[in-house]
């Protein structure tokens, strides 16, 4: 995709899934990627298999709830590779399903700390390094759902997921005169360890309503994985502030 090759790109929850995914293409596209996640083995695993194609990427351990740990994370990344040009915010959790009622403090406050908190901290620290590094400004996407844009799933999440795509338009709108692009991608059902935890608990419930959807089946991570570079590169110049979705057409 045009713009991508020589660029940077940060990419958190890189660990599996998505974000894996998301990794590795960017990596094909030529950028040099810093692979972060709480999961150590999981991004080497991930950093490995972009070595092993060619590519160039490190991985960072990195707690997205901890502001000071993104900071470091970005620092890093501009020590290593310069300053970043692309980032997927991507860390999230499911948090429980219950519904609203049922729902704990400790259930809400650890949803919305990963999920929003944790895309808060990662726009902070992203948007100071590509302001302060006086290029051609950057591309960040942040990983809501779908959603971010309806009642599909518990309350913490849905909450966290809205809250994703409100910041996502916020910067946008606030950033945009220095050239940087924030769009968010709200993925549907997608077939990674998420929705196989999922599944285990609701059962035919996920399979019956998945089959019932336009396309009839799970999206792959690597779907979305092409979405989220597509917003990142020159193809997508005059997008930003948007929530794409990508789910096979769940919302239709």
């Amino acid at each position: 995709m045009n713009g991508i090759d020589g660029g940077v790109a940060i990419v958190t929850g890189g660990a599996g899934g998505i974000g894996r995914a998301a990794a590795l293409r960017f990596a094909e596209e030529g950028a040099s990627v810093v692979v972060s996640d709480v999961d150590e083995d999981g991004i080497a695993e991930t950093v490995d298999l972009i070595e092993a194609d060619g590519g160039e990427a490190s991985a960072v351990v990195t707690d997205v709830t901890d502001a000071d740990a993104v900071a470091a994370l970005v620092d890093e990344t501009v020590e290593t590779y310069g300053t970043p040009d692309f980032a997927l915010n991507n860390a999230g959790i499911e948090g429980r399903t219950a519904r609203l009622a049922d729902q704990t403090l400790d259930d809400w406050d650890r949803t919305i700390a990963v999920n929003q908190t944790g895309v808060w901290n990662c726009l902070q620290a992203e948007l100071s390094a590509m302001v302060d590094g006086g290029g051609d400004g950057g591309a960040i996407v942040n990983t809501s759902s779908i959603a971010g844009l309806s009642a599909a799933g518990g309350s913490p999440y849905v909450a966290s997921k809205h809250g994703v795509v409100g910041l996502t338009r916020i910067a946008a709108a606030e950033y945009g005169r220095e050239g940087i692009r924030v769009n968010a991608v709200c993925p549907g059902i997608i077939d990674t360890e998420m929705i196989a935890r999922a599944e285990v608990e609701m059962g035919d419930q996920l399979a019956a309503m998945t089959e019932a959807k336009p396309l009839g089946r799970m999206g792959d991570p690597e779907e979305v994985a092409a979405a989220v570079v597509w917003l990142c590169s020159d193809d997508a110049s005059f997008v930003t502030g948007h929530p794409l979705v990508v789910d096979g057409g769940f919302l239709a």
